[in-house]
């Protein structure tokens, strides 16, 4: 395994993560332990999960998975996407985040999160109020580092200057849907990145499914979040399913997968810290490891960008 620094922290996270929105959902309790203890026993250290994740269940089952071994995992998980009934069940209030982070550390088993993250820009509450919860929970020791999700350049850097200039604790890390069939984040966040010292975490890095190539053909395996989720069809288009169909080609040529070619190539992006990709099995953890030690040409990296250069200014996934 690599391990990188979060940004500009001193934190060194695994270069590939573990998703897990599906433990509880599509890989139930049982086997969503093994995926978890597979990964880790392969060098994944970063885990990334959410208080809303199949209704709380993800994180229960990572608090219960790693109970008696908390030293070997780093934890992220979010709040701030509305998880109940009344006017403070969501966003990233004061109110909303304490309460939430109290009960994420119940679930998970643990006294401290390494990295905790607002889901979505809340526009209802002054970014103010928010870093300041934020601070006084990595003050308290609650709390290690804190991130943002699905964040914008302009919302991040108003972020950093009001940190800055209150010498409040600052973000270490964006999550962005990122990938060969999504590269929006290219335009404005990844430079914005760089330049400030930000760890990206791209999701959906497989889009779905998509760039394994696995929809060639109109094909929906068994098991597939297509098959176990008829609304993922919106998200399939004729320009994606050729995308993945270009990007299997490509990884025929240099003798891998499309699974490990997609994530070696969100590998090699600039400012890409840890690249959370999700399983199901335990097989596919190994085939996600792949990517780890696939070095890419600069002809590989060439056809890439050819093939997907249209999702840089195409609607999000």
């Amino acid at each position: 395994m690599q391990y990188r620094k979060l940004g500009a922290s001193g934190l060194e996270v695994s270069v590939l993560g573990l998703g897990t929105n599906a433990f509880g959902g599509r890989a139930d309790k049982e086997t969503s332990i093994r995926v978890l203890h597979h990964a880790v026993d392969n060098g994944i250290t970063f885990i990334d999960t959410a208080n809303i994740y199949t209704g709380t269940k993800s994180e229960e089952i990572i608090g219960e998975a790693f109970e008696g071994r908390r030293q070997d995992v780093l934890l992220a998980t979010k709040a701030g996407i509305k998880n109940g009934e009344g006017p403070n069940a969501g966003g990233a209030s004061r109110q909303h985040i304490f309460k939430e982070v109290e009960a994420s550390l119940r679930r998970l088993r643990t006294d401290y999160i390494d990295l905790y993250q607002i889901h979505v820009f809340d526009p209802k509450t002054p970014l103010d109020e928010t870093l300041r919860a934020l601070d006084d929970l990595v003050r308290s020791g609650k709390v290690r580092y804190v991130g943002a999700s699905n964040y914008s350049a302009w919302q991040m850097m108003k972020s950093l200057a009001i940190s800055d200039s209150r010498h409040l604790i600052r973000y270490a890390s964006v999550q962005p849907g990122y990938s060969l069939a999504d590269r929006g984040a290219e335009r404005e966040l990844i430079p914005f990145c760089v330049d400030q010292g930000i760890g990206l975490i791209p999701y959906f890095p497989l889009a779905g499914g998509i760039l394994t190539g696995k929809y060639s053909g109109g094909a929906v395996p068994s098991g597939s979040l297509l098959d176990k989720n008829p609304n993922f069809a919106r998200r399939l288009n004729a320009a994606r399913v050729e995308l993945g169909e270009q990007v299997a080609r490509i990884a025929a040529e240099i003798g891998t997968s499309a699974t490990a070619l997609s994530l070696a190539w969100l590998m090699h992006q600039p400012a890409v810290s840890t690249v959370i990709a999700g399983a199901t099995r335990e097989s596919q953890i190994d085939e996600n490891l792949k990517a780890v030690e696939l070095e890419l040409t600069e002809d590989v990296l060439k056809a890439l960008d050819e093939a997907s250069k249209s999702f840089v200014y195409a609607p999000p996934f």
